[in-house]
This record gives C-alpha cells, sequence and structure tokens, in this order.
C-alpha cells in the first residue's frame, strides 16, 4: 500500500515556522510502492515537487539512471491540496523501475531545477530542489527457477507461426518457425529468449531474435519475436515437444502459463538426398551472417546525426571556424559601412542632396538648405547671389526667388560648373568631407 506524506510533511513544516504569511515554501519527496520486489519487478516511484504558489514552467525531468536496473519515465501529474487555508500546488512525476539483477538498488538523490514565484509575485524564480534517495531491496529468482524461465509481468501471450505446411515435410526441407510473446508490465529486455529442445535427426538454426517495448502514458508492454529453421534429415516421425513459457504476477502473486502443443510431424523420403549438403552449408552461412550482423550492432560505434564521434567533433570545429570567419567578415562590413555612412553625413555631396530635396519645400527652407551646401565649398563669399553670379551664366537662376527659378537640371549644372572650374573631376561615388 502506497503512503500518503504529504500530510506529515507541510506539518513539519510548519512547526519550523514557515507558513503561508511567512516565506515561500517549496519542498520535495520521493516515494516507492514497494521495498522489496523480486528481480524483473516493477517498482512505481512517484518524484513530487510542492510550492505554496504555482509553477511558471513545466517540469520534467525525463528518464532517471538507476544502476541495476532499467527505469521507465511515464508522465507529470499535476496535484493541489489545501492545507490551514493555504493552497499547495504540486507537479508529480512516475516513474517506473525494472532490477535486472539481484543486488539491491537505489533510486539516486536528485538536484530539480523549478521556476516559482514568491508569495505575492508572478515572476518565476529558478529554485533548486534536492530529493532524497530511496533503497529498494531485490529478492533473488526462486531456486526452482532457472533465469532462462523467469519472468515477471501481468500478462503473457504467446503466438506461433510456421513457414510451410508441417504436414507436407520430407527429408532436406526447411521449417521456419516464429514465436512471438507479449508480455504487459515488463520491458523487452527482460523477456527471457527461449531455449529450444534437440531433436534427433534434425539440426537447427536459430535466427536473430527482435525485441520492442510499447510505452502509452499509463502502461507499458513489451514484445520478442524468435525464429527457429528446422533442417529435416532423415524419413519419419519428429515429435516437436510442447513448450511452456511461465510467468509471475506481481499483483497476485502467482504463477501462470502458456502452453504451445506438442506437434508431430512425419517427415517423407526425398530421392534428391544430394541437395541435403548444400541446404545445410546454405543455412549455416545464413545463421553466421546473422550472428555477424548481431555482433556488429551491438558494436556498433557511437554516432551523432549519423556520423561517428569524430566526423562530429570535426564537423563542428569546422562549423565553428566558419562562424568566426562570418563573424569577423559581418564586423569589417558593419565598420566600413558605418564609416562610408559618417563621412556621406560629413560630405558636400549630402548638403547637396538636402538642396535638392529643398526644391520640394518652400523658399526660406530651399535657401536655408542651399547656404548650408555651399558652406561646404572653397568659394571667395559664401553667399547664394554670388555662387549663382559666378556660377549660373546663362543658366537664368533667381538668387532672390530660387523657388521660381531653380530646377534640378540647373542646379546640378551650376554644381558642375563649380568644379570645372576649381577643376576637380567628379566620380559617381566622390565624396568631398
Amino acid at each position: 500500500m502506497r503512503i500518503d506524506f504529504i500530510p506529515l510533511i507541510v506539518f513539519v513544516c510548519l512547526l519550523f515556522g514557515i507558513s503561508e504569511g511567512s516565506a515561500q515554501n517549496v519542498w520535495s519527496s520521493v516515494t516507492a510502492d514497494k521495498k522489496s520486489v523480486f528481480v524483473g519487478e516493477p517498482i512505481q516511484v512517484s518524484v513530487t515537487v510542492y510550492t505554496s504558489t504555482w509553477f511558471t514552467t513545466g517540469l520534467d525531468l525525463g528518464n532517471i539512471k538507476v544502476e541495476g536496473a532499467f527505469t521507465v519515465y511515464f508522465r507529470p501529474v499535476s496535484k493541489s491540496f489545501v492545507q490551514n487555508g493555504q493552497n499547495y500546488s504540486g507537479v508529480e512525476l512516475i516513474y517506473h523501475v525494472f532490477p535486472f539483477s539481484d543486488d539491491d538498488i537505489e533510486f539516486p538523490a536528485l538536484d530539480i531545477e523549478v521556476e516559482t514565484p514568491p508569495p505575492g509575485g508572478y515572476k518565476g524564480v529558478k529554485r533548486t530542489v534536492k530529493s532524497k534517495p530511496v533503497a529498494i531491496t531485490v529478492k533473488p529468482i526462486p531456486k526452482t527457477f532457472q533465469s532462462s524461465e523467469w519472468l515477471v509481468a501481468t500478462n503473457l501471450t504467446v503466438s506461433e507461426n510456421w513457414s510451410v505446411n508441417t504436414s507436407e515435410v520430407k527429408v532436406g526441407d526447411v521449417l521456419q518457425r516464429t514465436i512471438t510473446r507479449n508480455a504487459a508490465w515488463t520491458v523487452a529486455e527482460l523477456i527471457p529468449p527461449t531455449v529450444w529442445d534437440s531433436l534427433p535427426n534434425v539440426s537447427m538454426y536459430p535466427g536473430r531474435s527482435t525485441v520492442d517495448n510499447n510505452k502509452s502514458k499509463t502502461a507499458i508492454s513489451a514484445q520478442r519475436t524468435e525464429t527457429l529453421r528446422y533442417l529435416f534429415e532423415k524419413e519419419g516421425e519428429v515429435e516437436l515437444p510442447e513448450k511452456v513459457y511461465t510467468w509471475f504476477n506481481p499483483y497476485s502473486k502467482k504463477l501462470y502459463k502458456r502452453t504451445l502443443k506438442a506437434r508431430t510431424i512425419k517427415v517423407k523420403p526425398n530421392p534428391d538426398l544430394g541437395m541435403l549438403e548444400s541446404v545445410r552449408d546454405s543455412l549455416r552461412l545464413q545463421q553466421q551472417k546473422e550472428v555477424a550482423a548481431e555482433e556488429a550492432e551491438e558494436e556498433k560505434p557511437l554516432t551523432i546525426l549519423g556520423l561517428s564521434l569524430k566526423q562530429f567533433i570535426i564537423a563542428v570545429l569546422l562549423c565553428l571556424i566558419a562562424l568566426i570567419i562570418v563573424f569577423r567578415i559581418i564586423r569589417w562590413l558593419v565598420r566600413y559601412l558605418t564609416a562610408r555612412r559618417e563621412a556621406y553625413l560629413n560630405s558636400e555631396k549630402f548638403y547637396f542632396h538636402l538642396v535638392l530635396k529643398a526644391m520640394n519645400k518652400d523658399e526660406v527652407s530651399l535657401k536655408n538648405a542651399f547656404y548650408r551646401w555651399i558652406d561646404e565649398l572653397q568659394i571667395e563669399e559664401p553667399s547664394v547671389q554670388y555662387f549663382v553670379q559666378k556660377y549660373g551664366a546663362n543658366l537664368n537662376i533667381n538668387a532672390f526667388e530660387l523657388k521660381r527659378t531653380l530646377t534640378k537640371h540647373k542646379l546640378k549644372q551650376l554644381r558642375k560648373n563649380y568644379f570645372n572650374e576649381v577643376r576637380i573631376v567628379i566620380k559617381s561615388n566622390w565624396i568631398n568631407p
């Protein structure tokens, strides 16, 4: 029976002066539904964090490694309760732990980072809450069982399939038998492999087994599929004994079994016995390939995004170098453009463009812009009248009525006449600071 420690924890907190009127209260608790289990028997461990306000971000620690056991993370569950008029919010993280040896295990202490606002606030503040470890005693497999027979599950289904009709078999034929087991509330790694019985006058070639775990928000199941190829080498009857699969239900504390019935196969003679050896060699080669493939997968080096660790490190370094180069180019470009912009804003060309814009405004604005422009030029008398008279011959510009007599074409010609006289060649990108 699971014990709820919430009231006790709240009482202790209040005893030490942590109440709704004082500082914020954040704490954690870790509970297990069992203190002692058999090898392979699941333990539900709940990690719960409480706050006297609320959580501003979700809490998800992911899976947690437990030495000597497989762990499966299920889901977070929101919780709340009221104590002495104070509301408390909580998040419970549910794990199931499956010990795979008879050594005692320990669910580790955790440093849990949460975000929760202080009383009266609304912005989350990061807090680190420490949880205590939980020790669990693991009982060994009962002596009446071999490790190859022991399975803890709440249910087990067994099915088998044959590659061909077993009633029409002759010497040299190969039959492939496939057995699939589905177990509830366990992981595939804990489903023991099938022990095959040896048969006279029959060569057997086990194939590669496949395992799979299926997890939902509230349950987990596992599947193991195994194949065996029978090569019948002599005629006569071959008795395949029944296969019995047992499992222990941790809730009912009882043993159950599923049985695949015995099967008698009548092997007929085959006049072409010369092919028997070639079939045997082919099966042996196929089995070697499957074993090699399985070993290669087990020894498969660590890969990240399809790259070996060395290739990944090189790729990361190249990316960093490329980013540094791009960053430096961008920084140089920004400085260059900034300098160009500052030079332009202090140039004669900039103030000339202001005159062009001011032509769409009133007379006063145009004259002010005109005066500001010629201040950047080297002329004996910086006045509109003098400048127009000296460099505006034949342009019919009235210095007193610029708005009426000045056009953009005339203004550009006026500027050109000035530079021609001072013998400065104007380039398209010329700037005169």
